[in-house]
């Protein structure tokens, strides 16, 4: 399949196809006249990557994870724990931001004729 065709079925820029194979997330045999030959199965991955970075999957987290997808039999195990470590994460931010949150909210409730970023005020 050439990039045009792999960019059509996964909806991905042909810039997006050439930065994931620069970065080793998908690779491509070249054909004699030096034009990308994908495999059929590079859609099916392209939409595992879109996934998990819509799930909240960094690239390095991916490109780490990448033998879950060599052997689907065995990489439900490994696939959920990564999953309970994204929202262990995420649960970490969320906590980090209300404090933040408060912090803002705190300074908002001081004196308007103070500014509310001055040294000494603790948050």
């Amino acid at each position: 399949m050439q990039i045009g065709e792999l960019a059509l079925a996964t909806g991905l820029s042909r810039d997006t196809l050439r930065f994931y194979e620069k970065r080793g997330l998908l690779t491509a045999r070249r054909r004699g006249n030096g034009y990308r030959d994908y495999p059929p199965e590079a859609a099916d991955w392209l939409r595992y990557v879109r996934m998990a970075q819509t799930l909240g999957f960094t690239l390095a987290e991916i490109e780490a994870g990448l033998p879950l997808l060599a052997n689907p039999e065995q990489a439900g195990a490994e696939l959920r724990a990564a999953l309970r470590r994204k929202v262990a994460e995420i649960d970490t931010r969320i906590t980090a931001l209300a404090e933040l949150r408060a912090g803002l909210a705190r300074r908002l409730e001081e004196p308007m004729a103070a500014c509310p970023l001055q040294a000494g005020k603790a948050v």
